[in-house]
C-alpha cells in the first residue's frame, strides 16, 4: 500500500450528484393524484378489487395505467408488472390478495435496483371496516402521488441502475405489500442499494397545530436487522453503530437534501421508524437492504386513521384539506435527486479492510467496484456521527492514512461515477485475519 496525493479530477471537487433531474416536481400534478385517489371512497386492502369505480381495485387499475403512460411517453424506457400474493392475519382473518403495482425503469447494470415505494391502501377508525369512506390523502395517497411525479420526472433521464417504483397494498393489515416487493427482491436475486419508503409525507400541521414546514423526518437503523450475532460482535468490538447500510442511506440523503435550493432540512431519526411503529421498509431491512422511511416533521393523528367526522367542533379524517402539496413537491424534490444519484452511482464497495493497530498509520483497502472510475475515503473521530475529512482515490483500492490512528478513527470509503455520482459509503472494519499455516505432520518413524 501507498500513501496517494489527491486525485487531479475537476469532476471529484463535488461528487455528491449526477445531472440534475429534468424538471423540479409539480404541486399541481401531486395535488391532482391525491385528489384522484381520495375520489376512490375507499382504498382499504379488503375493499372490491373488481367495482370500476370505488375500492382498491379501481385505485391499483389507475395507478398502473399512470405507470402505463409514463412509459409511452419516454417511448417504453417504463414498464408495468403487477405482482400478488395472498396473505391471512389478525386485520384479515379470511385472508386478502395483496397486489403491488410496479413501474420498472430498466437500467444498464441488469443486477441493481433502487426502489421508491408508497402504499395506495387506506383505513378508518376500525380497521376492518371495508367500506366506510377512507380518504387516505396523507396516508399515503401522497406518498403514491411522490412516486409516480419521481417515475415522470426519472423516465427523462436515462441511468446505470434500475429504478423500481412501488405502490404497495396492504400496509395497514401488516406490512404485506413490504413484504410481498422484499421477497420478490430476494426471489429474482435483486442487488438493492437502497430503498424510499415515502409513508405520510404531505402535510405541515401537525397535532395541536405546530407547524412543521422546513424540515421531512428520515428513520434508518443502525445496526442491520439481519445481523448475526457473530457480526454482531465484531460491530461492538469495532463500532460503527451510526454506519450500517440504512443509517449511511440517511446521512447521504441529508448530504442531498442541503445541495437543494430552497428545499428541507433532512432530520436523521436514528431509529428504523416512529416509536413502536413501523412501515413497508421494514421488510426490506429484514432481508439485510438499506431502507429508509420519509416521514413529515409532526404528524397529525387526528388525521389519521379516523373516520372522517367533526365532533364538539373538532375535524377528523385523512382528507386533502390536511395535505400541503408545496411541501410534498419538495419531499418528493428529494427523493428524485436521491434516486438520480444512486442510480447513476456505482455499487458501494463490498468491503473496507483496516488495519494499524499500535501505528499512527491506518492501510484502508477494499475491493474494485465496476463502473468506478475513483473512490473516496472519508474518516472522523470516533466520538462523532458525521464524516468531517475525506481524499479521492484513483488507480487504486488501497491508501495509507498518515498520522490517522486506527484507534481514534471511524472510515468508510465509497465508489465515485465518470460523473461524479457517489455511491453510499461502505464502514471499514478489521481486515481479515491470514489463516494460521498448517503444522506439517511429523514424518513417520
Amino acid at each position: 500500500m501507498r500513501t496517494l496525493p489527491l486525485l487531479p479530477l475537476v469532476l471529484l471537487a463535488n461528487p455528491a450528484v449526477a445531472a440534475p433531474p429534468a424538471e423540479a416536481p409539480s404541486p399541481d400534478r401531486l395535488k391532482a393524484t391525491i385528489t384522484r385517489l381520495v375520489a376512490f371512497g375507499t382504498r382499504h386492502t379488503a375493499s372490491s378489487r373488481t367495482d370500476p369505480v370505488r375500492g382498491i381495485g379501481a385505485a391499483r387499475n389507475w395507478a398502473a395505467a399512470r405507470f402505463a403512460e409514463v412509459g409511452r411517453a419516454c417511448g417504453g424506457c417504463l414498464t408495468v408488472e403487477r405482482i400478488d400474493r395472498k396473505f391471512t392475519g389478525p386485520r384479515a382473518p379470511s385472508g386478502v390478495i395483496v397486489e403491488d403495482v410496479l413501474g420498472i425503469q430498466r437500467g444498464s447494470d441488469p443486477d441493481r435496483y433502487v426502489i421508491v415505494g408508497g402504499h395506495i391502501d387506506s383505513i378508518v377508525g376500525d380497521v376492518m371496516d371495508a367500506t366506510a369512506d377512507a380518504p387516505g390523502a396523507n396516508d399515503d395517497a401522497s406518498g403514491v402521488a411522490l412516486v409516480l411525479e419521481a417515475a415522470r420526472i426519472l423516465s427523462k433521464q436515462k441511468f446505470k441502475a434500475t429504478i423500481v417504483y412501488a405502490i404497495f397494498s396492504g400496509e395497514e393489515q401488516g406490512l404485506w405489500g413490504g413484504t410481498l416487493l422484499a421477497d420478490t427482491a430476494k426471489a429474482r436475486g435483486w442487488h438493492v442499494d437502497a430503498m424510499l419508503n415515502n409513508d405520510i409525507v404531505g402535510s405541515t400541521v401537525g397535532q395541536g397545530g405546530v407547524r412543521v414546514a422546513d424540515r421531512v423526518r428520515v428513520f434508518s437503523e443502525g445496526t442491520r436487522a439481519d445481523e448475526s450475532l457473530a457480526d454482531a460482535m465484531v460491530r461492538r468490538a469495532e463500532g460503527g453503530e451510526d454506519d450500517g447500510p440504512s443509517r449511511a442511506l440517511a446521512k447521504a440523503i441529508d448530504g442531498i437534501a442541503e445541495g437543494i435550493p430552497g428545499g428541507l432540512d433532512v432530520r436523521v431519526e436514528r431509529r428504523p421508524d416512529r416509536f413502536g411503529r413501523g412501515g413497508d421498509h421494514e421488510p426490506f431491512l429484514a432481508l439485510g437492504y438499506p431502507a429508509v422511511r420519509f416521514t413529515v416533521g409532526a404528524e397529525n393523528w387526528d388525521r389519521q386513521h379516523q373516520y372522517v367526522r367533526t365532533e364538539n367542533g373538532r375535524s377528523y379524517g385523512d382528507t386533502m384539506d390536511g395535505v400541503d402539496v408545496d411541501y410534498l413537491a419538495k419531499v418528493t424534490a428529494i427523493n428524485v435527486a436521491t434516486l438520480a444519484r444512486l442510480a447513476e452511482a456505482p455499487a458501494a464497495p463490498a468491503r473496507v479492510a483496516l488495519s494499524g493497530a499500535l501505528s499512527r498509520d491506518t492501510s484502508v483497502s477494499w475491493p474494485a467496484t465496476a463502473d468506478a472510475v475513483a473512490y473516496k475515503v472519508y474518516w472522523r473521530p470516533n466520538d462523532t456521527t458525521a464524516w468531517t475529512t475525506s481524499r479521492p482515490v484513483a488507480g487504486a483500492t488501497s491508501i495509507v492514512l498518515a498520522d490517522t490512528p486506527v484507534d481514534d478513527n471511524f472510515i468508510g470509503v465509497s465508489s465515485i461515477a465518470a460523473d461524479g455520482a457517489e455511491s453510499l459509503v461502505t464502514f471499514g472494519s478489521r481486515a481479515p485475519t491470514p489463516p494460521r499455516p498448517t503444522p506439517a505432520a511429523p514424518p513417520p518413524r
